[in-house]
């Protein structure tokens, strides 16, 4: 089972930006894609930004293009999101997510192991 632990939420203005960290551990040097996902209340989990651990492709949600950037540490089982210019709407619970499948459509039912989430919150 991997172990996904999140860091680097908070609070923010509108307009400001943060970083979030996840770290992979225990049977993580087969992860093909990690993700980021988020939840806002009453709303579905969504899909916002993947890489390819292998060939560093990423795919993002059209809603964060351009301001959101996932990236990973080399030789690290640890991918980062930068997230800047953040709005109000982006105020959610965002969770790390990870799978061993060699393709992934930034579905979360495409991802098998989960962190427990990192609040983000952002304010006018």
């Amino acid at each position: 089972q991997v172990l996904l632990v999140e860091s680097g939420g908070g609070s923010v203005q509108a307009g400001g930006s943060l970083r979030l960290s996840c770290v992979a551990s225990r049977y993580s040097d087969s992860i093909r894609f990690m993700a980021w996902f988020r939840q806002a209340p009453e709303k579905e989990r969504e899909g916002v930004a993947q890489i390819d651990m292998y060939e560093f492709n990423t795919r993002y949600a059209d809603s964060v293009k351009g301001r959101f950037t996932i990236s990973r540490q080399n030789g690290k089982n640890t991918v980062y999101l930068q997230m800047d210019n953040l709005k109000l709407e982006d105020t959610a619970m965002y969770y790390c997510a990870a799978t061993y499948n060699y393709d992934s459509l930034l579905r979360a039912t495409d991802f098998t192991f989960w962190g427990q989430g990192t609040q983000v919150t952002v304010s006018s």
